[in-house]
């Protein structure tokens, strides 16, 4: 019987039996099974993994990942009108020059040996956005939005010293799941229904379960649901009669025509800048920011980093770096007030370009298209036989919900049917709010134009009224 030929791996530097040898002779270990002793025998895997053969050659690897790539179907060559809290939106060149400039790549947490302006381009962006939401503190940018309305949500329990907060029903699943996980077991998370004919937060509902005990009320505008609430000052105001802070989640992209959270009483804001020259990456262009006013009882309960700027020696120039560096994790990994460990700050340093290349003027007129080209299409889509949109009597900004129950078909055969025609069709939400049957998140930005609208519109209505599926 043959004996199995031994691999020696050209990516793994220490697979080469000689190497393995040495190093288990420098350490004073007989075999590799030694290092494993100490796990109990019943938790070991003692069978073959089941794995196919290595490609040992630069050659083969790379094509096999070519192939493996070659199925992805990516928004270059289909028209995407996905939604759910991930957007296809126009990133300038500009924005990945600057932010796959080595100092910047190589150093997006943590210190490198060099600075380059790191600090400082993070100092622009925090300043950039701070303008945006009219608020004095903004963070260094953190995983994701779903971390941030989680970090959120704990800086409001500890200023308050209470641990239950009410939630806006309408908030992603997703998201939701992962407050859920960062605020447990200290913090008691309550959902609040929201209004069936408005998708608006309920009222009514809200004041029934406030009380005393309540750290904070959080809800998202735009929502989840793509809904614009012009309720958030009667919001803030209920929320602040107990005692309790306002927490709004925000897309930045839509302040160029709607009023910061802080004009209608946030006092902590957060979200996702994602939309801000980030290029969507199956989850890894999402960054999260918060940003408070300039209160020590904020500034002292932020886990993350906080970047300033101050005068130096000399005249004329300006240092920037961290500001109360020891409530961090990075300063005191026992008694910081959260674990932070790697940020997003590339891509905070990307939203700052964005920002500036934009500027205020260019971030409204942004908004203002986004908004014609979505009412645009909720208008078609509302004309197809069987197609309706639900909340009709509220204003979307970008992200609005379209309701197949009367076509007789489910979301994801008319996604398929979509797909067929290089179309992605609006994320499926049947499961996430069953409440709602038969219905798809669907998004529209700067990107789209008239043509790509009507050429939905038109495939739509071929699959749903004309034997398309």
């Amino acid at each position: 019987m043959d004996k199995k030929k031994t691999i020696i791996h050209p990516y793994i530097p220490n697979s080469v039996p000689e190497v393995k040898e040495k190093m288990l002779e420098e350490i004073g270990v007989k075999d590799i099974e030694t290092l494993y002793e100490d796990i109990p025998d019943d938790l070991r895997f003692k069978d073959e993994m089941n794995l196919p053969d290595p490609l040992l050659s630069e050659y083969a690897l790379k094509k096999h990942v070519e192939y493996i790539l070659s199925k992805n179907q990516t928004c270059q060559e289909n028209l995407s009108f996905l939604g759910g809290d991930c957007w296809q939106h126009y990133v300038p060149a500009i924005c990945d020059e600057i932010n796959q400039r080595s100092e910047f790549l190589t150093a997006y947490a943590g210190e490198p040996y060099e600075d380059h302006g790191r600090f400082q381009s993070l100092f622009e962006y925090a300043s950039m956005m701070g303008e945006l939401l009219d608020m004095d503190v903004v963070n260094v940018p953190t995983y994701d939005w779903g971390q941030a309305a989680s970090t959120s949500i704990r800086m409001a329990g500890r200023i308050t010293k209470r641990f239950e907060v009410l939630i806006a029903g309408s908030i992603s699943p997703d998201r939701l799941s992962i407050i859920r996980n960062y605020c447990s077991p200290t913090v008691e998370i309550k959902l609040i229904g929201y209004d069936k004919e408005t998708g608006k937060l309920d009222l009514k509902d809200l004041k029934s379960k406030i009380s005393t005990k309540t750290a904070a009320v959080y809800f998202e505008n735009p929502s989840y649901l793509g809904i614009i609430d012009d309720q958030g000052e009667t919001i803030s105001d209920i929320a602040h009669k107990y005692g309790a802070l306002s927490l709004v989640g925000v897309d930045p992209i839509s302040l160029g025509i709607l009023i910061p959270p802080s004009n209608y009483g946030a006092d902590i804001v957060c979200g996702d800048i994602q939309a801000l020259g980030i290029h969507m990456q199956f989850g890894g262009g999402q960054a999260g920011f918060i940003a408070t006013r300039d209160e020590e009882r904020f500034v002292m309960e932020y886990p993350s980093r906080l970047f300033g700027i101050t005068t130096t020696i000399v005249e004329g120039e300006h240092g920037f770096g961290d500001v109360t560096y020891d409530r961090t994790s990075f300063h005191d990994r026992i008694e910081g007030k959260e674990f932070i460990g790697t940020a997003t700050a590339l891509w905070g340093i990307t939203a700052g370009v964005y920002l500036a290349l934009a500027g205020p003027q260019g971030i409204q007129e942004l908004g203002q298209v986004i908004v014609q080209k979505s009412q645009y299409a909720l208008k078609k889509l509302s004309e197809i036989k069987g197609v309706r949109i639900p909340f009709l009597q509220s204003s979307h900004f970008k992200e609005f919900i379209v309701d197949f129950n009367d076509t007789g078909k489910n979301v994801d055969n008319i996604n398929k049917a979509l797909l067929r025609k290089g179309i992605f069709g609006g994320k499926n939400i049947s499961r996430e709010f069953p409440e709602l049957g038969n219905c798809s998140a669907y998004c529209i930005t700067e990107v789209h134009s008239k043509e790509d609208i009507d050429r939905l519109v038109q495939t739509l209505d071929e699959i749903l009224n004309q034997g398309g599926i």
